[in-house]
């Protein structure tokens, strides 16, 4: 069994002030609401799961989720003048979209398991419009072998116009919507069946996080939107 994760010290001493930067800019550029604090399963390991429209969605959940979380980012995006220093000043972990990557799944369950939450976006990346995609069914393999909840968040107003929006002194309103996490259903069939039953679970996250967001932003999953109760 290997030795548990710890966060590098240099991201200890990072992020916070990270965090802080991003506050600071996101509430000069906008008006940020947060509303579901109280459903976020404090100290405990957990997936985030979100919507992912533009480049603006893991840095506003970033600064001001209450809990650091560990985050995973497209790759070439570090290969991007200030986007990657951001990224390797964080401690944002890279991954190759449309890759199977044994390696990285293996760092992602270790860390989880080491008890950190984990910020992912279900769709793989971003869908540059409100309306959401199909998940991948990454999501679903991650909890299955990890057996943690899934805390789905519901981002809205993070359109790829708001930089411009908020250089006109704007001031867009910016939502996270956080619901009630998710244990998905335990998955006990092979082959092909597990393959569809990951994608089903994967399916099950966004139809929740559906349900936090307005109608525009759901998507393909907008006939099977679950709705909080």
């Amino acid at each position: 069994m290997s030795a548990a994760y710890h966060v590098p010290f240099r991201f200890k001493i990072s992020r916070p002030v990270t965090k802080a930067v991003f506050r600071g800019i996101f509430h000069l550029l906008g008006r940020v609401k947060v509303i579901g604090q109280e459903n976020i399963p404090y100290g405990k390991p957990y997936v985030v799961a979100m919507n992912h429209v533009s480049i603006f969605d893991p840095p506003l959940i970033g600064a001001f989720w209450p809990e650091q979380l560990e985050i995973i980012g497209a790759a070439d995006v570090f290969d991007k003048p200030g986007q990657g220093q951001i990224l390797r000043i964080y401690g944002v972990i890279p991954v190759h979209r449309g890759d199977y990557d044994r390696v990285l799944l293996t760092k992602i369950i270790h860390i989880i398991k080491s008890g950190f939450p984990l910020l992912i976006a279900p769709e793989g990346g971003r869908s540059h419009v409100p309306a959401m995609r199909r998940a991948k069914s990454g999501v679903a393999y991650i909890v299955e072998q990890t057996g943690v909840p899934v805390v789905p968040v519901g981002l809205v107003g993070t359109t790829e116009d708001f930089w411009q929006r908020a250089k006109r002194g704007e001031r867009p309103q910016l939502e996270m919507r956080i619901g009630r996490p998710i244990n998905l259903p335990e998955i006990t069939v092979k082959g092909n069946e597990r393959h569809e039953a990951r994608q089903q679970n994967a399916d099950l996250v966004m139809r929740h996080l559906a349900g936090l967001l307005p109608e525009e932003y759901r998507g393909v999953y907008a006939e099977s939107t679950i709705f909080p109760t």
